[in-house]
C-alpha cells in the first residue's frame, strides 16, 4: 500500500472515516460524534460544497425525517451496515431513531428507553428532560453510546450502549447507573442535581460524559466527567469539581486531542476564596484521572471575580486547536461569558496564571460549541454569540500567537456553527442555523465572512430549532435536527462520493509522568430497558453516483464590522 494511503488510513480512523484501497474505491463517510472530530473542530471535507453549489442549497422535500420529541442533540451519520446509510437521532422524550439517510424513513426506533423527567427537578429550562447531549458511535464495534435521564422513584442518569444497526441494548452490564457507580474523593453523583448537556466522547475504549447543573444553579451540583470502559462497563471512573458548582455547560461536552480530554468549567460557590475546580480548563488523562498538577489545569487570575458575578469561563465547550508556525502551536480554546477568548498551551496549562493569549471578542458566549479551521490565509476559530452575531478570529503563527479579528455577520439565534471545505483548506464555508431565530441555514466565506447562502426560500424554513444545536454534512447534504423532525438539504449537483480525505486531527499532547490511579466502582444493575425488536424492515439504499463538481466562483471579500453587544445575562 502506498505510504500516503497508510498515513491517511491512520488519520481517518480517528475521524470515523473508513478509507478503502485498490478495488475498494468507494470510501465510507461517517459522522460518529459532535462536530465530526474529537477536537470538536466542526470541519467536514466534502468536495461537493463549492461556494457556487452551496449558494443553491435546497431542502429535500422528499426526505421524511419524522421523529417524536424535542431535539437538542446533533444527529449522526453512519454507513457500512445492512440497512445502508443511516441518520441517528435522539430526543428529549428518550426516543432513539435510525433513519434511512436518503428517504428519512425509520429503519429502527427505541421508544422503551424509559420515561423522561417532566416534573420534580429543582430548576431548569428543558422539559421533558431525557437525552440532551449528542451521542457517540464506536465504529469498530458499531455501538451507539448516550446518556438518558429517566424518571422514577429516584431520577437517574443512565449511560446506554446500543447496537447501531438494530437498536438492541448491548448485553453484559448496560445501561450503567451513574448514581450507583460514579464517585470522586468522597463526592457521590446525584442525578437530581445534574444535567447532561454536552456531547459524549469516545477516547481509546472509554466513553466520557460531562455534567453541569440545571438552569438556575439550583441544588448541590458539581462539574462531573464520568468515564465508562466500553468493553467492561463495571469499570467506571469519575472526576468532579471539589466545590459546589463548576458545571460543564457547553454543547461540545468533552474534547480530546486523541489522548487527553479537555473540559471547561463554570462558576463555583462558597469556596472561601480557594480555587476548587471552577472557572477552569481541565485536562484529564484516561479514566478520567486528574493529576491536580498545574500542567493539568488553567484558571484565569480573576477567577474569584468571575465566580462572584456568575460570569462562567465555561460558557462554551473546549476546542482543541493546532496553529502551524506558532509557539506554542498546540492550543486549547475557551470562550467565556466575560466576552473573552482564551488560548492556553495544552501541553502545559499552567495553573492559575495568564493565558498564552486572550482577546475581547465582543459578546457573551454560552452553551454552544465553537469551530476551528485552516485556509491558505491562516488558522481561524468562529462562534455564534448571544449578541446575534457569527464571528471569526484568526490566530497568528507567532511567538506567542495572538488573536486578530477576521469578520462578523449579524445572525439571530444562538447555534453552534460547523464548517465545510472541499479539501481541508479551500472553499471554506462557515455554517450556522438561526435556532430560535429565523430558523434558516446560513453560510459564510471562511476568510471574509461574505454571504454564501442566505437561507433559501419558503421551503427551506425549519420549525422547532433548539438553542446550541448544530448540523452535519455527509455526501453533499446537510442534516439538521429539530423538534419532531430531521431536515435534509441537498446541493443542486446531487450527492457525489467525497474523496477519502480526513479532517486534520490535532497532535496528541504529552502526558505528565506523575499521575493518579482511577478507582473502579461497582457494576450498576438496571431494569429500565429491554432488548427491542426492530420496528421496521431495513431498506437498502442505493449508493449515489458521483457527479462533476462545479468550478468554484470568485468570492466577494466584504469588510464586515463588529457589532456592539448588550449587557450580560446571568445564566447559561
Amino acid at each position: 500500500m502506498h505510504r500516503n494511503l497508510i498515513r491517511l488510513k491512520s488519520l481517518a480512523a480517528v475521524c470515523g472515516i473508513v478509507v478503502l484501497s485498490g478495488a475498494e474505491a468507494h470510501a465510507q463517510v461517517n459522522v460518529t460524534q459532535e462536530h465530526n472530530n474529537p477536537s470538536r473542530d466542526g470541519v467536514y471535507i466534502d468536495p461537493a460544497f463549492t461556494p457556487s453549489a452551496a449558494a443553491n442549497l435546497t431542502r429535500d422535500l422528499n426526505f421524511n425525517g419524522a421523529i417524536s420529541g424535542n431535539v437538542y442533540a446533533q444527529p449522526l451519520y453512519i454507513e457500512g451496515g445492512p440497512s445502508g446509510p443511516m441518520i441517528i437521532a435522539v430526543t428529549e422524550s428518550n426516543n432513539v431513531y435510525a433513519l434511512n439517510a436518503t428517504t428519512g424513513t425509520v429503519i429502527w426506533q427505541r421508544t422503551d428507553i424509559g420515561p423522561p423527567v417532566t416534573s420534580g427537578l429543582p430548576c431548569g429550562n428543558i422539559n421533558p428532560a431525557g437525552i440532551t447531549g449528542t451521542p457517540v458511535v464506536d465504529f469498530v464495534s458499531r455501538r451507539l453510546f448516550f446518556d438518558a435521564l429517566i424518571d422514577g422513584s429516584t431520577k437517574k442518569h443512565f449511560i446506554f450502549s446500543l447496537n447501531v444497526d438494530t437498536g438492541a441494548t448491548t448485553p453484559g452490564g448496560w445501561p450503567v447507573d451513574v448514581n450507583a457507580t460514579a464517585t470522586y474523593n468522597g463526592i457521590n453523583f446525584v442525578s437530581l442535581a445534574q444535567e447532561e448537556r454536552g456531547a459524549l466522547a469516545l477516547v481509546n475504549g472509554i466513553v466520557y460524559s460531562a455534567y453541569s447543573g440545571y438552569l438556575g444553579d439550583c441544588g448541590n451540583y458539581h462539574g462531573w466527567v464520568v468515564g465508562v470502559n466500553i468493553n467492561n462497563p463495571s469499570t467506571v471512573g469519575a472526576w468532579a469539581t471539589t466545590a459546589i458548582g463548576g458545571g460543564i455547560w457547553g454543547h461540545g461536552g468533552v474534547a480530546s486531542d486523541g489522548t487527553n480530554m479537555f473540559v471547561v468549567t463554570g462558576n463555583t460557590f462558597n469556596t472561601g476564596g480557594n480555587w476548587m475546580g471552577g472557572e477552569a480548563i481541565i485536562r484529564l488523562q484516561a479514566g478520567p484521572v486528574w493529576t491536580g498538577q498545574p500542567t493539568d489545569y488553567w484558571v484565569p487570575t480573576n477567577w474569584l471575580s468571575l465566580d462572584n458575578s456568575d460570569t462562567d469561563l465555561g460558557g462554551v465547550s473546549a476546542t482543541v486547536i493546532d496553529v502551524p508556525g506558532a509557539t506554542p502551536s498546540q492550543l486549547v480554546l475557551a470562550l467565556g461569558k466575560d466576552s473573552n477568548a482564551y488560548l492556553v498551551d495544552r501541553n502545559n496549562l499552567g495553573g492559575i496564571t495568564l493565558p498564552v493569549t486572550q482577546a475581547n471578542v465582543s459578546g457573551i458566549n454560552r452553551g454552544t460549541s465553537a469551530v476551528t479551521y485552516h485556509t491558505s490565509e491562516g488558522t481561524y476559530f468562529a462562534f455564534h454569540n448571544d449578541a446575534g452575531a457569527i464571528k471569526s478570529y484568526k490566530i497568528t503563527p507567532t511567538n506567542p500567537p495572538t488573536i486578530v479579528f477576521a469578520w462578523s455577520q449579524n445572525q439571530t439565534g444562538r447555534g453552534s456553527p460547523w464548517v465545510t471545505t472541499t479539501d481541508g483548506t479551500n472553499n471554506t464555508i462557515v455554517w450556522v442555523a438561526g435556532v430560535s431565530g429565523d430558523q434558516r441555514l446560513h453560510g459564510y466565506d471562511g476568510d471574509t465572512g461574505a454571504v454564501i447562502y442566505a437561507g433559501g426560500g419558503a421551503n427551506e424554513l425549519m420549525t422547532g430549532t433548539r438553542q446550541w444545536n448544530t448540523g452535519i454534512v455527509a455526501r453533499g447534504r446537510i442534516y439538521f435536527g429539530a423538534d419532531n423532525k430531521i431536515y435534509a438539504f441537498s446541493l443542486p449537483a446531487g450527492t457525489p462520493t467525497p474523496t477519502p480525505t480526513a479532517s486534520p486531527t490535532p497532535t496528541a499532547t504529552s502526558t505528565p509522568t506523575a499521575t493518579a490511579t482511577a478507582t473502579a466502582t461497582a457494576t450498576a444493575t438496571s431494569t429500565s430497558t429491554s432488548t427491542p425488536t426492530p420496528t421496521s424492515s431495513p431498506t437498502a439504499t442505493a449508493t449515489p453516483t458521483a457527479t462533476a463538481r462545479p468550478t468554484p466562483t470568485a468570492r466577494p471579500r466584504a469588510t464586515p464590522r463588529p457589532r456592539p453587544t448588550p449587557p450580560p445575562r446571568p445564566t447559561l
